[in-house]
């Protein structure tokens, strides 16, 4: 009983694992039995060289169809997602921030996420929030992220600044609340200024009952946001995990440290 009773908290506390997940894109392989595990409260970093497989795998986790999964498997809390549909994913709790948020004229930043927490009621069998109900949500997680109201009215990410989408995409995190948030490579493209604001974003948002996947190039990132677990992503696996700690190694000794030593 006691055994049982552990295995089914262990399931519960695990949000995400994979196992020798395999995929190619065009007929061309990118994950090569690739492994890994997210329990609830952690923050994990991903790191790797270009064409390492970084960013399939936060697309595969999504649901982008132009993938192909040839073995292996995901689940998130239990559940094997590997045949749900990306907004059947969203619906249970997946998040990924782009690395280029695409632009929507004409739909403004509140009627956007209005829609989007409104689709993952219904998708629940629940009935749209209350207006009022949306409407102090949309004030609680705006001054939470030091948003101007004003921001809210504009166009989706039209006009935007690099720094404008990547805090237009944590804002949306915090109004739906993931279970699993995937960041692929956010800090591309910021200043130091604007990358503080999105980390300090994320800081505020991460609890006991999510997870956090960070996938970068670079440490500077993880200056702000501390990873308790650092991989790293090589010919499709992962190859290297550590602490923290990892991430200043590969600082200081970069990517052919990890070559020289697979060899």
């Amino acid at each position: 009983m006691l055994i049982a009773k552990k295995l089914k908290a262990n399931s519960i506390n695990r949000m995400l694992k994979i196992e020798n997940l395999q995929a190619s894109i065009d007929d061309k392989s990118i994950l090569n039995g690739l492994n890994l595990e997210v329990k609830a409260g952690e923050v994990h970093a991903i790191m790797g060289p270009n064409g390492a497989g970084k960013s399939t795998l936060a697309n595969i986790i999504a649901g982008k169809e132009e993938y192909e999964v040839t073995n292996g498997t995901i689940e998130l809390h239990g559940e094997d997602i590997s045949e749900l549909a990306p907004e059947e994913r969203a619906h249970n709790g997946v998040f990924l921030s782009f690395q280029y948020p695409v632009e929507i004229p004409g739909v403004s930043v509140t009627n956007f996420i209005k829609t989007a927490i409104n689709e993952t009621r219904k998708a629940k069998g629940l009935e749209d929030m209350p207006a009022k109900d949306m409407l102090k949500m949309i004030r609680e997680k705006s001054e939470l992220l030091e948003i101007d109201r004003k921001f809210l009215s504009r166009s989706l990410n039209e006009g935007f600044s690099g720094g404008e989408k990547k805090r237009n995409e944590i804002f949306q995190m915090a109004m739906l609340e993931p279970k699993l948030a995937i960041l692929d490579e956010t800090d591309s493209g910021l200043d130091i200024d604007a990358l503080r604001i999105v980390a300090n974003g994320v800081n505020k948002l991460k609890s006991k009952d999510n997870a956090v996947i960070v996938i970068t190039h670079y440490q500077r990132l993880l200056d702000y946001i501390v990873p308790d677990f650092v991989h790293v992503l090589y010919d499709g696996k992962i190859v290297k995990s550590g602490d923290a700690s990892l991430a200043l190694e590969l600082e200081a000794k970069g990517y052919d440290w990890i070559k020289q030593e697979l060899v």
